[in-house]
């Protein structure tokens, strides 16, 4: 089994972490390369769902060891209670490596994102207030304060003395909020690092070492590519590298030891937050009218779209084939998992966006100019659906509806990458495997 980077293809919610469930126990290491706590990813345990916003999804498989890599930021509370929520669900977190140049997220991070996003007021991005961008401003001005710091008592000490000098005073001349004391914050995160320290490693290393070996390792991404720092729809984006990229720098496994990019795609989209979306559905209570809030409302209510981290609802919108194959060349994938093919059993006809339409100009491609993609119009084209023939029981192409069949090859013609699996419900067994 080659290493595989997972990668979400859209705007993040896409599914990754029921495709991470299915196939995370063909692999040997799955790897968290990037993000914190703002991401959510729902995996199945028995009959219940399980939403993990730091665990790796290989924690559910005893062959595969869980890894949280140097490009993650870490909420120790956060995890600590991620881990004994999987520990009273009788699910092992023993395996579980966590690197120790991964940055820690504090309790000033978090006042300071909440604060910056209220100061924005109807500009405001979106963020999920988790502390995520605060930590990561850190990580970059050479502030931040790692695991491997948490660990050592009078080290981190010292960094949190440091880092309140200028903290407190943004907290409270600025935005006239609470201030900390290095006692207050060793009181709260030193019995983290008790419970923590067991799980710290040189995970680069021992990821390299396992490639030397011939183990197989998943790159499990968060968000997705259009909230990519560098690639996304900037400012309305998150923190870090979301892309394929990320995980060779997440995770300090060189590039050429990845041999497979699996993208994760709605057979609709969604996004969370604010920013601009062209095939966006909106819903009545947003301005939306006719069929259009009707349809996104429909979106949302048979997709259960609502935000694992969050519980925001999230926007709707047709299936976006310019971003499909912006995301394709960014991240180089080499197939496609669809996710949610059942929702649109709930449509007689099925619209897909081939491109965009702004100031009279066509765009084939995803333009990056934002005074471009803030007024892009959609230009779509029509598919006939099989509104009301249930799929959820298909688990051969062959069984789909001759509508879904030809809706997933012409996403394949679209896009230029090949669709390798399909789901068809939120279970994992509610899946295609075709070509993986």
């Amino acid at each position: 089994m080659p290493s595989t980077v997972l990668v979400g293809a859209q705007w993040g919610d896409e599914g990754k972490g029921k495709i991470t469930d299915l196939i995370a126990s063909e692999y040997d290491y799955v790897v968290r390369y990037q993000g914190g706590n703002n991401a959510g990813h729902t995996v199945i345990h028995g009959d219940k769902k399980l939403a993990l916003h730091l665990m790796p999804s290989g924690v559910m498989y005893e062959n595969a060891i869980p890894v949280i890599g140097n490009g993650v930021v870490v909420d120790p509370g956060v995890l600590v209670k991620e881990m004994a929520m999987l520990e009273a669900e009788g699910i092992s977190c023993k395996n579980l490596k966590i690197s120790c140049d991964a940055h820690v997220i504090m309790p000033y991070h978090k006042d300071l994102d909440g604060a910056d996003e209220k100061s924005l007021g109807d500009h405001k991005i979106g963020t999920t207030k988790r502390g995520i961008g605060p930590c990561y401003q850190d990580k970059v001005a050479r502030k931040g304060i790692r695991i491997q710091d948490l660990m050592d008592e009078k080290i981190f000490r010292l960094k949190v003395e440091a880092a309140l000098i200028q903290k407190n005073a943004i907290l409270e001349k600025i935005y006239g909020l609470h201030t900390y004391t290095v006692e207050e914050i060793c009181e709260e995160y030193l019995p983290y690092a008790r419970i923590l320290k067991p799980y710290m490693a040189e995970t680069s290393q021992m990821l390299n070492n396992a490639v030397r070996e011939g183990k197989s390792i998943l790159f499990e991404g968060a968000q997705g590519t259009l909230l990519d720092i560098d690639h996304g729809t900037y400012p309305y984006v998150t923190s870090s590298s979301c892309c394929a990229g990320g995980a060779a720098t997440g995770s300090g496994v060189g590039p050429v030891n990845i041999d497979r990019v699996l993208g994760i795609q709605k057979a609709y989209i969604t996004r969370v937050g604010g920013g601009p979306f062209p095939t966006e559905l909106k819903y009545a209570e947003d301005g939306g009218e006719g069929l259009e809030a009707e349809e996104g409302e429909t979106l949302c209510q048979v997709g259960h779209e609502y935000g694992v981290t969050t519980g925001r609802k999230r926007r709707c919108g047709w299936f976006d084939a310019v971003i499909a194959r912006y995301a394709a060349d960014v991240n180089g994938l080499t197939d496609v998992a669809l996710t949610k093919l059942d929702v649109l059993s709930a449509f007689d006809t099925i619209k897909v966006c081939v491109a965009y339409e702004c100031n009279g100009e066509r765009y084939d491609y995803f333009p990056m100019q934002q005074s471009v993609l803030f007024h892009a119009k959609p230009v779509y084209e029509e598919l006939p659906g099989w509104k009301g023939e249930d799929i959820t029981s298909c688990r051969t192409f062959d069984e789909l509806p001759e509508n879904a069949k030809s809706y997933v090859e012409y996403l394949e013609k679209k896009v230029g990458v090949p669709i390798s699996i399909v789901a068809v419900g939120p279970d994992r067994d509610q899946t295609i495997m075709r070509g993986w």
